[in-house]
Formats: structure tokens, sequence, C-alpha cells
């Protein structure tokens, strides 16, 4: 069966069913042992914000939002101060706040998420894509380096060090 997977804007109306899909995303940080979104961040607020800036995007599979994330166009003041060297200095898409509904949680679809942000990248003629994840997301390390991203050092994100990685992707 194949699937047909879409990012597209997200919309106000999709509101709830992504702060539901934040939701168990911070349970499963929680239950991962990870210190990461356990301080009331992200909140539905972050989501109101993010759909209102026109940041926030969702994944779809088959027209179900599967995976949500916020997608930023040179704009990451905690990314100008880093604790090693990015690998480039121009135009860049920042990935924030990756959740995955745990109906889809295992299928790969952060992966097809980063193949997406890769072609979004690409269409808008921007250089590259910069990320941070907490030391102890695991699961999102192994995704950064299976999808060939850069390890560029730290940055002081959200009151704590994060890994900074990055992505040329033209």
């Amino acid at each position: 069966m194949n699937s047909e997977t879409k990012l597209r804007k997200a919309q106000i109306e999709d509101r709830d069913i992504i702060w539901g899909i934040i939701r168990q995303s911070i349970e499963r940080r929680k239950k991962d042992g990870s210190t990461q979104w356990q301080n009331g961040y992200p909140n539905q607020g972050t989501v109101e914000s993010d759909i209102a800036k026109g940041f926030g995007y969702v994944l779809t599979v088959d027209g179900e939002i599967a995976v949500y994330t916020a997608l930023i166009l040179n704009d990451e003041p905690a990314y100008s101060t880093i604790e090693g060297a990015w690998l480039s200095d121009g135009e860049f898409v920042v990935v924030h706040r990756v959740a995955v509904d745990e109906k889809f949680a295992g299928k790969g679809m952060v992966k097809k998420l980063f193949d997406h942000i890769e072609d979004f990248t690409r269409s808008h003629g921007i250089q590259s894509i910069k990320v941070d994840t907490n030391y102890d997301n695991i699961a999102m390390l192994k995704i950064l380096e299976s999808k060939g991203y850069s390890y560029c050092g730290e940055v002081l994100l959200a009151g704590g060090m994060r890994k900074a990685f990055e992505k040329i992707v033209i």
C-alpha cells in the first residue's frame, strides 16, 4: 500500500489536532527519560503563534495529519551564537518542534518529513537547513545522522544547551 505524504501549511482549524500530537510527544519524551519539552514548552499558545506567523507545517498521510513542525526562514536568534561553527552563513530554514502522532510513530514519518523539508528548502532557493535537538533525544539524533546532517556544535536554547546540526541542500 502506497500512502501519499504531503507537506502543507498548518491552518487554524488544525490547531487542536496539532496540540494533541504535541501533548503525545511531550509524554513520549517524558517516558523516554528526556528533559526535552518538560517545562511547559511547547504549549497551545506556541502552536497558535506558529500558525499565525505562517511557521506551522503538517505532514499528512492520505490527508490525515501525522507530523507537526515549525519551519522558520533565516530567523533563530539563538543560532547567532554557537559553540562550534555552522557549515554556511547563507539563507537557511530552521526546523523546530517536530512532533509525530503516536499512530504514525516508528513508521519513518520524520525521515519523510525531512525529505519534504529538503524539497521545500530547495524549491525556495535556500542554501541549508539548520536544526537543534536535546542531547538525550536519541531518536532525533539518529534521524539527523541518517539524513546526512552535520553536527556543528551547541547552541543555548530554551534554557539549555542543545546539539546543533546543518545540511547544505543547494
